[in-house]
């Protein structure tokens, strides 16, 4: 691979750490998007996925850290969701699952998200409920499976849905997003180098990582400090949009 491609590789995936670390996200749906659209399109899933949760653990660490520190963490609400995610994500990174119909059922779940979360009221305060264990468990298991197969770390199917229930503030949701999709992508890893298809180069994956690190610490610090409640919604309707534009370009091949 010429330097230059490399290089401009490693900008994007900064300025996708940017974005998906101000809303409390790892980013392996863009991470994903940016190797498919290079040289790397050429690797299988397999080896794709294994780099996307690389830098999830990086991003995902650091935007947990900022949102925690801002006291936006809510314990309460995350173990269940981690709890039952655990065994079901290390289960999807040992399979290797690949599918038209799944990709374009993705594309639109992320699309309707984005619409639902677009149109309901960006109040600085609502009233929150949190979800009990019988309906946290089910969706941090169903959610850990899913993010195993794709490659991605669950935030971008969590985050939304704790707002659209309203179990959590904005940014209350992307404190809990960040800590869950660090645990999936560690678990996904896990089951991957079980099944014997992790295969990292660190010459790869050093220059990644470092340039992921510093938009990590970039997007979490505003994500956490200083936007609003809802420009965090906002933000994160614009990541939704942006992981399905992702696997829309992947189906046509455009």
């Amino acid at each position: 691979m010429a330097g230059i491609e490399f290089a401009i590789i490693c900008v994007a995936l900064f300025i996708v750490a940017i974005l998906y670390s101000s809303v409390g996200h790892g980013g392996a749906s863009g991470y994903l998007a940016v190797l498919s659209l290079s040289s790397f399109a050429m690797m299988d899933s397999a080896w794709l996925k294994q780099y996307a949760w690389c830098l999830n653990l990086v991003v995902a660490g650091v935007a947990f850290w900022y949102y925690y520190r801002a006291g936006h963490h809510i314990p309460k609400l995350t173990i269940p969701f981690i709890a039952a995610s655990i065994p079901f994500a290390m289960l999807g990174g040992y399979l290797l699952v690949d599918g038209v119909i799944y990709d374009l059922l993705f594309s639109f779940a992320l699309l309707w998200a984005a619409w639902r979360l677009f149109s309901v009221n960006n109040k600085e305060s609502e009233e929150i409920t949190e979800p009990n264990l019988q309906i946290a468990l089910p969706v941090g298991g169903i959610i850990g499976l899913i993010s195993g197969i794709v490659g991605v770390g669950g935030g971008i199917f969590l985050s939304p849905l704790i707002m659209l229930k309203k179990w959590a503030t904005p940014k209350a949701a992307a404190a809990t997003a960040a800590i869950f999709i660090w645990v999936n992508s560690a678990a996904s890893i896990a089951g991957a180098s079980l099944s014997g298809q992790l295969d990292l180069e660190l010459s790869i994956l050093v220059p990644f990582i470092a340039t992921a690190f510093i938009g990590g610490i970039i997007g979490s610090a505003y994500g956490a400090n200083i936007a609003s409640q809802p420009k965090i919604r906002k933000l994160l309707v614009l990541v939704l949009i942006v992981a399905a534009l992702r696997r829309i370009i992947g189906l046509f091949g455009i």
